[in-house]
């Protein structure tokens, strides 16, 4: 039995379940797919989502044309609980962090207790040279969500550098974000991050272990990123310190970057609970931009558990 079933056998079954919906890199701008949008957020909000979490990459190349389709895209969404963080895609101009809370989230910064400590570059972008009066470029932020008896933390940290793709996390930022976290209660935890932890690629998270010890400081048990345009699920277990965290890193949601992406989403029926059950949508172009198809694969749990709330048909 892995560690995730154990835990997963072990955890205390609470009156409230909650349903998620993972997405990542939308791709507005060059990189968008030419299927149909309509359609895609018909499939996506006949999920009946608690909370959708959008993993980074809303645009190609973090203008505000694109930042504004992205956004308009999101507001598409009928649940009322959607989370964004920002990707090095969305990272690409100096404007990138405006454009980010102007057009797809806004939430209250984290910024580091002591600037002058940080190593991150270009953090802060120079004032005199830019004209940038918001000149801290880092996005991170936590939002508690009241599920019923359950209570929520999801931590959104920014791994990504100002027109680079390899990740880099500000190690000033993470102290503060656990300052933060310490003084607050909640049942669970999960992080939301582009870059990968575990998983290498070609533009990867460079200080990835600093990332690991927060996890494992704040006993999270699970992960959700992006980047890659891949599925990949991992877990992984500190045999010293005896705890495990879980991987979610779903494919591109609407990308033809790249010639292998594979378009998906995933959806997460009772999250939290011992009936956790984990479905892989992918999305289909069937040869042209108005005919899209759908295929669902359950790849965690067991399809016999119940099932609260039932999920709509197949749109064809």
């Amino acid at each position: 039995m892995s560690q995730t079933e154990a835990r997963l056998k072990g955890a205390n079954l609470r009156k409230s379940e909650m349903n998620i919906l993972h997405m990542s890199d939308l791709h507005f701008g060059t990189r968008h797919w030419e299927g149909n949008d309509e359609q895609l957020l018909e499939k996506i909000n006949s999920y009946h989502a608690d909370l959708v979490i959008n993993t980074g990459d809303s645009t190609s190349d973090g203008l505000e044309s694109e930042y504004q389709d992205a956004g308009q895209f999101l507001k598409g969404i009928t649940c009322k609980n959607v989370i964004s963080i920002i990707g090095n895609h969305d990272k690409r101009n100096m404007r990138s962090h405006e454009y980010f809370r102007k057009y797809i989230y806004k939430n209250e910064i984290i910024s580091p207790a002591r600037p002058e400590l940080t190593t991150k570059k270009n953090l802060f972008l120079k004032r005199d040279i830019t004209k940038i009066k918001d000149n801290f470029t880092d996005l991170n932020y936590i939002k508690l969500l009241a599920m019923d008896d359950m209570t929520v933390l999801v931590i959104c940290i920014d791994s990504n550098q100002l027109s680079e793709d390899d990740g880099f996390v500000e190690e000033e930022l993470l102290r503060r974000i656990s300052k933060k976290i310490s003084r607050m209660k909640y049942d669970k935890s999960m992080i939301l991050i582009h870059h990968s932890i575990l998983a290498t690629d070609e533009g990867p998270l460079q200080n990835s272990l600093l990332l690991t010890e927060f996890i494992r400081e704040h006993k999270i048990e699970d992960v959700f990123c992006g980047h890659t345009h891949q599925l990949d699920l991992r877990e992984s277990t500190d045999l010293y310190f005896n705890h495990s965290f879980t991987q979610y890193m779903v494919g591109s949601l609407s990308s033809c970057n790249h010639r292998d992406d594979d378009n998906m989403f995933l959806f997460f029926e009772n999250w939290g609970t011992s009936e956790l059950r984990v479905r892989l949508i992918r999305i289909l172009l069937d040869g042209d931009e108005d005919s899209v198809s759908f295929t669902e694969e359950l790849i965690l749990g067991n399809e016999d558990s119940p099932r609260l709330l039932p999920l709509s048909s197949e749109i064809n």
